[in-house]
């Protein structure tokens, strides 16, 4: 079934990035004023209830003691880290269960663990639909209970966390139909000296797999145009099932979204200065440089393309990729069998190497 989007998508996508750099602008704020706030109290100790160590002891925790010590609080990073291990301490402090078994009996240990997993997983629900969830799975408990799990580990009611949605979250929202694209530049020697050669990659979010759609030295409105073309070809073009494609705002790019304003791709630019918004693709090129490009000295374009064509082959069928859960993008099983020799396929000279079983 395709994944049909409104039009009102793509401007809740721009808009995203744009509320990520204000949240970073209140936080600098709240800094700052956090920072005033100490100086006025002085030196004098400031007394905080359990329910208030909770939460900055979750907190604390997922920043870790670097990034606790870079910041301004009103308790030192090894106290926010003593609270969270006082947390850990008292989830499994069994030592009330000897004392007495009067009165009502401790909540399973199962089910803490479900409706944290549930609250953390799913910030729209609220206490209530986190019991009809348990409900379904035979587990009755009551929505105060819900709360006083929710509290105990310092997660915020569902309103709060309903706010805290991540731009990795909105992506893979729209995985299946979002691609990127970006140029990296390399230097050959040519005839006529060192020349740049701009490179144009392609890459569907989904998947990671990747197309080098050109290469050149000159990459004019003509050429852009032109491989533009070649990505939306109703045969076999690359873009065929992409809806949105991410762009810098590189006036190199111009071309091609005259050329994609009448197919179903839509463009969407990236904020000014905002690389980690087109992450994936960027990790791509880091990865092509740093375990190929950057260890070879290409004399000619012929060089240059027989180098990328092997490091495209090898990042598609013999490299693990940990954004995939450490599996390869198109893996073809060498063998039935596990238990032949150990073979080791060599690119470029042995600087890519892979290796499989042959066949017992």
């Amino acid at each position: 079934m395709e994944f049909v989007l409104h039009p009102w998508h793509l401007l809740v996508l721009a808009l995203s990035a744009l509320i990520n750099r204000e949240q970073e602008k209140v936080i600098e704020y709240l800094l700052a004023e956090n920072r005033v706030l100490r100086e006025k109290l002085g030196k004098g100790r400031i007394l905080l209830n359990d329910d208030q160590r909770r939460r900055l002891a979750v907190k604390g925790k997922a920043l870790g003691r670097k990034a606790l010590f870079g910041l301004t609080t009103i308790v030192t990073p090894d106290t926010i880290l003593r609270w969270h291990r006082q947390l850990v301490a008292k989830k499994w402090d069994y030592s009330e269960r000897r004392k007495s078994t009067v009165g009502r009996p401790r909540i399973r240990i199962v089910i803490v663990n479900l409706i944290v997993r549930m609250a953390t997983k799913n910030t729209g629900w609220g206490h209530d639909r986190i019991q009809g969830a348990l409900k379904n799975l035979g587990y009755h408990v009551s929505d105060t209970t819900v709360g006083n799990v929710l509290k105990d580990h310092g997660i915020e009611p569902a309103p709060e966390r309903d706010k805290a949605t991540t731009w990795k979250t909105f992506l893979k929202a729209h995985w299946e139909v979002m691609g990127a694209t970006d140029f990296t530049t390399v230097e050959v020697w040519t005839r006529w000296g060192l020349e740049t050669y701009y490179i144009l990659v392609v890459m569907k979010l989904s998947t990671r797999r990747i197309e080098i759609a050109g290469m050149t030295r000159n990459p004019d409105a003509a050429w852009v145009q032109q491989m533009g073309r070649n990505l939306i070809d109703c045969y076999d073009g690359f873009l065929e099932d992409i809806k949105y494609l991410l762009l810098d705002r590189d006036t190199k790019f111009l071309p091609l979204c005259g050329v994609l304003e009448s197919t179903d791709t839509k463009v969407v630019f990236l904020p000014p200065r905002s690389p980690n918004l087109n992450a994936y693709i960027e990790r791509y090129m880091r990865s092509m440089k740093s375990e190929c490009l950057n260890k070879l000295i290409f004399f000619g374009e012929k060089s240059l393309r027989r180098a990328l064509t092997q490091f495209e082959e090898h990042y598609h069928t013999e490299r693990n990729h940990q954004g995939l859960e450490n599996n390869i993008i198109d893996f073809r099983e060498e063998s039935d069998s596990l238990k032949g020799p150990v073979q080791c396929r060599e690119r470029l000279g042995g600087m890519l190497r892979y290796y499989y079983r042959d066949a017992a």
